[in-house]
């Protein structure tokens, strides 16, 4: 892309950037004027005409009169031809208000007229939202070729909250008048059919039966695409039923799809059967933000009225499904049944024989009496699939209870201050662009309310059209010394503009801030405090947040500490980013030609030339990236040379630091890079060590699916026999290596002990590579060795592990987080099979302390040097943990990867810790792993001590 190019680009988006936000004010300016207008006097004394007037078009016309209300790119324009709409855009919007507002209560079909006055052909669409918000999947078109009548069908299912008409697809000008809403007493014949799924998915709404009505809390929001506000703690609705009861006696399906800037949440449902509402007819329902979740639930009364809380914080929420529908008691035993041979964990992994078994003596067991119905007995194993613990926190909440806390006082600032006898200055590099005056002052002065006194801002402004910002930057110039500023005398796009502000930097470090966000009070104090704990460091960086223009916080990106894989993945660093001056200097500052990764390839560069002890992370908020409501402007799939510029950074980096042959390619989502690192030809040999006893089955499967499937073209496979005694296992063990040379059976008839016959298994391998498989995973990917042993192959790399799924397609590993449950588990468990996790860390490689020894690829060298696993006191459990902590202890990096995909069909090769002497044994394992490796298992440097040590999901903690 050309330099040209891409100031265009910079143009287009700043342009974009202030319209959106001229919009943001013209719109409330308008809901303002209404409001004031339907509380006057006048509209008020009036209501009695437009009643009347309203009653003339519904009983004598059968219609009724509409009002137009622009809310999106539309101006009224007095011309030669009158007034006229100008659509200013290419998404112009109205909401539809009608004089009768009981027109939108009533259900049916119904008919949009007007007339219509354009030049050109315009196609139109009807948004309908009946408490979900607008969905793409509910909207009418329309072509309006020429002007005249126009006349446009829709189906009014239930009571609707609004009607939203989009008349143009671009900038153009036309005129309406005359519009009314038209009851008609029969479809019209005339049905579009491009409309058909739209009508049948209105039809299919008619049959839920109620309508959303905001109790507490919650408001609609027309300009945000989540659709709802909450406003506290406590937000609910009430599902107003057409019918007088809202649930009869028996079975129902409950299902619910809800989008929050939160990972996931608990949903809850109070339920009235006459009585009013309490917390015990209540239905929790754990959800996954953007997820489908059903619960199947028996009501043993008649529920009349039901109280719905979404979630219980401060922010945007979009309900993207919500439904409760009848079932019979087969089909609710089916699903049950069905959910807990997939969830639940005492029988996760069992074949159908087992599962039925299994099940029988669990629900004899449970049962209290011979009185007591199975079916209760289901319900119970059926909740317990269902996690409503309350481990995560509002981020609003922790705001309050945690970050509040971790604040110092005046005097704590104060102190420090005295102690430092040479301060170190901070310079806070800012290039600036026609920045809105509103968020360019709110800017400078968030650095100007810094508890830490010794910084300058150094400001360069790049040739703005607008006379706004140099007038605000001439105002600041005279309020403080600290701030200085160079005017460039022409636009040289974001990296020529920060290097004329770099220029007018002196302190020892430099601060990279842009020209719309934030820094909260304390940023520069916690980073000069650890720039005075670390006197080495020579780039340090910070935990961010998302403000937006009201100055509500969101979407808290607490980091990992120094995860180089990590960053080659996706530019997790960001904000705040702290660079030694002279650092910076020797690079010669920000790189043009790679302008929308700038920052990536700033850091890129410097990385040559620093240690990863000089790196510094800080966990705490200390960086505000500015959001506008409704702007889709930071969307990453919104700014596709963004990507491009990182592939580029990413390439040039790796061709002058790498080894020869490393490629990068977009990753699974814009953003994010996926970097090939190469093997030599031939490419090297891999053992793979499966451990086993009997189960031919299973073992079977992993074993076929690896030589079926895999694409890698040099490994042996080496089957641990530890003491099988069944006929047909045996047979096939004899039968496996005569079919293909490159299965050899090993016996190894000792107790079992996991780690000893692993490293029996490594003492008789060929390979240079070994590998650790669970004789129950089954492949995928083909290429999943392949990456792997790429990974393995590289001299920094210890442990390399694999995307493992249930069967079921929820995620069973993904990296391994120290602390978790006392010792450790494995991130983001359970998850969705197509869940990208916290900040796309289930869709990019990075490092973790620890991965799974269910599939797991090392070198032999490197294995042998720390003494392979301990069989001495890990015999069974966290002997991979162990493992990959001495690996790590040795100076390697373990790396997981989501690139290498199998299912692990866990629990089928193990028993549960159901006996006595098992239990004995696992609690002396965990001793033994608190034991040897204390404070480490605290606090894993590839998690984060803001999110919670009680899930495995990255859900915040207290």
């Amino acid at each position: 892309m050309s330099q040209e190019e891409l100031n265009r680009l910079h143009h287009e988006n700043a342009r974009q950037q202030a319209e959106i936000i001229h919009l943001t004010a013209l719109l409330n300016e308008q809901r303002a004027k209404m409001v004031r207008i339907y509380g006057s006097r006048s509209w008020r004394y009036t209501q009695f005409l437009r009643s009347i007037d309203g009653l003339i078009h519904k009983y004598l016309l059968g219609s009724t009169r509409i009002d137009l209300v622009p809310i999106h790119q539309l101006e009224l324009n007095n011309t030669p031809k009158g007034k006229v709409w100008v659509s200013t855009g290419e998404d112009p919007q109205f909401l539809i208000r009608a004089h009768n507002p009981a027109v939108l209560k009533q259900t049916g079909w119904a008919q949009l007229e007007f007339q219509l006055r354009c030049d050109e052909p315009l196609p139109m669409q009807l948004f309908i939202d009946y408490g979900q918000g607008y969905k793409d999947d509910i909207v009418i078109n329309h072509h309006a070729d020429t002007s005249g009548l126009i006349q446009i069908p829709l189906y009014i299912p239930v009571e609707l909250l609004d009607i939203r008409f989009d008349p143009a697809a671009h900038p153009t000008e036309f005129k309406i008048s005359g519009v009314r809403l038209k009851r008609l007493k029969h479809p019209p014949a005339n049905q579009d059919s491009a409309n058909q799924g739209a009508y049948s998915h209105l039809a299919s709404i008619a049959d839920i039966g109620f309508h959303l009505e905001a109790s507490n809390q919650i408001t609609r929001s027309l300009t945000d695409s989540r659709h709802w506000l909450s406003h506290g703690e406590d937000p609910y609705f009430t599902l107003q039923y057409k019918n007088t009861q809202a649930l009869k006696p028996g079975w129902h399906c409950a299902k619910l799809n809800i989008t929050t800037e939160a990972q996931k949440g608990i949903a809850k449902f109070y339920f009235d059967t006459g009585s009013g509402y309490n917390e015990a007819q209540t239905l929790a329902i754990p959800f996954e933000s953007g997820m489908l979740i059903e619960r199947v639930i028996y009501c043993k009364e008649t529920i009349k009225t039901i109280r719905f809380d979404p979630i219980d914080f401060k922010g945007g929420f979009k309900l993207e499904a919500l439904d409760f529908k009848s079932i019979d008691t087969t089909q609710a035993e089916e699903t049950m049944r069905h959910r807990i041979a997939e969830q639940h964990p005492d029988f996760v992994g069992t074949s159908p024989a087992e599962f039925e078994q299994r099940l029988d003596e669990v629900i004899r067991a449970m049962q209290p009496d011979a009185t007591t119905p199975k079916t209760d007995t289901l319900i119970t194993l059926y909740n317990q699939t269902f996690d409503t613990r309350p481990g995560a926190i509002a981020y609003d909440q922790w705001i309050e209870q945690v970050e509040q806390a971790q604040l110092p006082t005046q005097a704590t600032v104060q102190a420090f201050l005295s102690s430092q006898s040479t301060p170190v200055i901070i310079s806070i590099v800012m290039p600036v662009y026609n920045t809105p005056e509103k968020y360019l002052r709110l800017c400078i002065d968030s650095v100007r309310a810094q508890s830490y006194p010794h910084w300058e801002l150094c400001i360069a402004d790049d040739k703005s059209p607008q006379p706004h910002v140099k007038k605000v930057l001439d105002e600041y110039i005279k309020k403080d010394k600290r701030i200085k500023v160079v005017y460039r005398p022409q636009n040289g796009h974001i990296s020529k503009a920060s290097n004329s502000a770099l220029k007018l930097a002196t302190g020892e470090y430099v601060a990279l801030l842009d020209h719309d966000d934030a820094l909260p009070e304390h940023a520069l104090y916690f980073m000069a405090q650890a720039i005075a704990e670390h006197p080495e460091a020579q780039i340090l960086y910070s935990d961010e947040d998302k403000i937006d223009i009201h100055g509500q916080r969101s979407e808290p990106h607490f980091k990992s500490d120094w995860n180089p894989d990590l960053f080659y993945s996706q530019n997790y660093v960001s904000h705040l980013g702290v660079y030694k001056r002279e650092l910076l200097q020797r690079i010669n500052g920000f790189r043009t030609g790679v302008e929308g990764s700038q920052d990536q390839d700033l850091l890129l560069r410097c990385l040559p030339h620093v240690k990863a002890e000089q790196i510094i992370h800080i966990p705490k908020i200390l960086y505000h990236w500015r959001t506008l409501e409704g702007s889709t402007a930071m969307a990453s799939g919104e700014k596709s040379y963004t990507t491009d510029a990182g592939i580029k950074a990413l390439s040039d980096f790796f061709e002058k630091n790498g080894p020869a042959g490393i490629k990068i390619e977009q990753g699974l989502v814009p953003n994010t890079y996926r970097v090939h690192w190469p093997i030599p030809n031939p490419a090297p040999l891999v053992s793979l060590l499966i451990p086993t006893r009997d189960r031919k089955t299973i073992t079977e499967i992993a074993v076929r699916s690896i030589l079926d499937k895999t694409t890698y073209p040099n490994y042996e496979i080496i089957i641990l026999d530890n003491g099988s005694e069944e006929p047909e296992t045996l047979d096939w063990f004899a039968a496996i290596q005569q079919e293909d040379e490159r299965v050899k059976v090993l016996r190894y008839d000792h107790p079992f002990n996991y780690s000893a016959i692993n490293n029996f298994g490594a003492q008789h391998a060929k390979g240079s590579l070994i590998g650790l498989i669970n004789n129950d995973v089954e492949v995928i990917s083909p290429d999943w060795l392949t990456e792997m042993v790429s990974h393995a192959l590289r001299e920094d790399i210890g442990c390399v592990g694999a995307k493992l799924y249930y069967s079921n397609d929820t995620l069973q590993h993904a990296g391994v987080i120290l602390g978790i449950g006392g010792v450790a588990n494995h991130s983001h468990k359970n998850s969705k099979r197509d869940s990208p996790g916290y900040f796309a860390r289930l869709i990019v490689a990075q490092n973790f302390s620890a991965v799974t020894a269910a599939c797991l690829i090392i070198r032999k060298s490197v294995y042998d040097q720390v003494g392979g696993l301990d069989e001495v006191n890990l015999k069974v459990a966290f002997n991979d943990v162990d493992f990959c902590l001495k690996v790590r202890e040795a100076g390697y990096r373990n790396l997981w990867t989501p690139y290498a995909e199998l299912y692990h069909h866990e629990s089928i090769s193990r028993g549960t810790e159901d006996s006595p002497e098992k239990q004995a044994r696992f609690r002396g394992e965990v001793e033994f792993m608190q034991s040897k490796w204390g404070d480490a298992l605290k606090l894993d440097p590839f998690y984060s001590p803001n999110l919670t040590q009680d899930r495995e999901d990255f859900s915040i903690g207290n």
